[in-house]
């Protein structure tokens, strides 16, 4: 039977996913007051300059991302009191610099996604010594932009796995057909593999459709799930003009799809919270792409702005990658992901960047249980086929797991 005809009488996700149509109806609008005239949205940037300098550029980022008119020129009481962001603090950073917190009013960002973004690093990402390191969001933008919706009790609901890391790769390389996709993604699950996604650098490229890919790829990892009793995750990636992810995303969940991808950076931030809050009624996972380029330290941008758009599940480069990533930032990204923020559900961290089976007890041990660890080309690059390095991943982490602290009983 025809992959697309066959795919279109699956079974729809549980009903316990809610339907795009319920979720556009309980998620508020960005633009809806919730601001409190009490409260400020607290940046950390850092200043690459010397102490005796600091203060001045301080003030100079905080009207920057503000009034954006010099000092002189503001004599109106309201926008010097209510608008203007105010320098709190000053501090000397270790590896050199200074560090900068800035205090903005909540309302000179409207509780909306694009402002916020504008006032957290807009003109000052045009200034070569200014990088944004931290991000302390108060309660009424979290309340205005209300962050993952299934976040990570979500997705391990998704897959029935409760009490180890989650394993995930990616098929890939980007050129085989859509056919020979799909058998990757039948041998990635019927091993064992939890979160099969697509690379994201797969697209609309006419020798591999989203169309066609994405069917054949839901039917591959059903028909393993029938051979094996476990049923895999497929998450189609989504990525194109805001018009083609809409109609790609209703076709996905159309067919089945439980779960999808984007990279927040190449759509756009205000694009992304969209997606996860007012047009996904599934979860949404971000891919890192595109971030490197803002000048955002990722415990900021992946930990922080990444979980507060709506991502349920963030991927970034870990240490021991092609990528040159460092043990303490990863750290710090991935608590700020998962620890308690009033109001905003924890969103899964996604290590991703040198990660084999070899050395994946090393990375359980780090980043510990409520983790998925994304494994990708080398479980092709073997000794060993596919299917044999991909069942030895998912022992590495089944083994490793029986060393992290036991759960504790509800």
């Amino acid at each position: 039977m025809d992959s697309k005809r066959s795919a279109r009488k699956r079974s729809k996700p549980a009903r316990s996913e809610p339907k795009a149509s319920e979720v556009h109806a309980s998620r508020p609008k960005a633009s809806e007051d919730h601001s409190d005239d009490r409260e400020f949205l607290r940046v950390t940037y850092r200043l690459a300059v010397d102490a005796g300098r600091a203060a001045a550029r301080a003030e100079e980022v905080a009207r920057e991302q503000t009034v954006e008119v010099p000092r002189a020129a503001l004599h109106d009481r309201f926008v010097l009191e209510e608008v203007l962001g105010r320098v709190e603090s000053l501090r000397p950073e270790p590896s050199g610099g200074q560090l900068a917190t800035i205090a903005y009013p909540v309302a000179v960002t409207a509780c909306e996604p694009a402002q916020l973004v504008n006032v957290i690093f807009g003109n000052s990402s045009l200034h070569g010594d200014v990088e944004c390191v931290d991000v302390d969001v108060p309660a009424s933008l979290r309340r205005a932009l209300r962050g993952p919706r299934y976040g990570i009790e979500g997705l391990r609901k998704l897959v029935g796995v409760w009490d180890r890391p989650l394993t995930c790769t990616a098929v890939k390389p980007l050129g085989l057909s859509p056919s020979a996709l799909a058998e990757l993604a039948y041998t990635f699950a019927s091993a064992g593999i939890d979160v099969i996604k697509d690379d994201h650098g797969l697209a609309a490229q006419s020798f591999c459709p989203f169309e066609e890919r994405m069917p054949r790829c839901l039917d591959a990892v059903e028909r393993a799930a029938r051979e094996t009793g476990r049923r895999a995750l497929y998450v189609p990636n989504l990525i194109g003009t805001p018009e083609a992810i809409a109609r790609d995303l209703r076709l996905a969940q159309e067919l089945g799809a439980r779960a999808v991808m984007t990279s927040p950076m190449l759509i756009g931030l205000p694009a992304f919270w969209e997606l996860c809050q007012l047009r996904a009624g599934v979860p949404v996972l971000a891919h890192p792409a595109f971030a490197g380029a803002q000048r955002i330290a990722p415990e900021a941008l992946f930990g922080r702005l990444f979980r507060l758009f709506g991502a349920d599940a963030v991927i970034f480069v870990s240490f021991g990658s092609r990528f040159a990533a460092s043990r303490e930032p990863c750290r710090r990204l991935a608590a700020n992901l998962r620890e308690s923020w009033q109001g905003v559900m924890p969103a899964l961290p996604v290590p991703a960047g040198g990660i084999e089976a070899e050395n994946a007890a090393e990375v359980v041990a780090f980043y510990g249980r409520d983790t998925m660890l994304l494994v990708g080309g080398s479980l092709q690059a073997g000794p060993g086929s596919a299917a044999e390095r991909s069942r030895e991943l998912v022992r590495s982490v089944e083994r490793a797991a029986l060393d992290l602290p036991r759960l504790t009983e509800a």
